[in-house]
């Protein structure tokens, strides 16, 4: 009876997880932001012309990094 909780939040767990490094990343290098935003960090991360683009970067990053904790996709 215990184990289908301990399932469920072991998925948000890594959900959790996936969320914070995609944060981190995100921050610490600028990933996805617009062209014309000058910040410290990297300048790889394919800049964003638009406000969706920028969205569909963060969605992208996130889906690797949920990737990375053992998530499914």
């Amino acid at each position: 009876m215990d184990e289908a909780p301990v399932t469920g939040a072991h998925a948000r767990r890594n959900e959790d997880i996936a969320l914070d490094l995609m944060k981190f990343i995100a921050m610490t290098t600028g990933y996805g932001k617009t062209a014309s935003s000058g910040g410290v960090g990297f300048s790889g991360g394919g800049a964003a012309s638009k406000p969706e683009d920028y969205a569909a970067h963060l969605l992208e990053l996130y889906g690797k990094c949920l990737q990375a904790v053992g998530g499914k996709k």
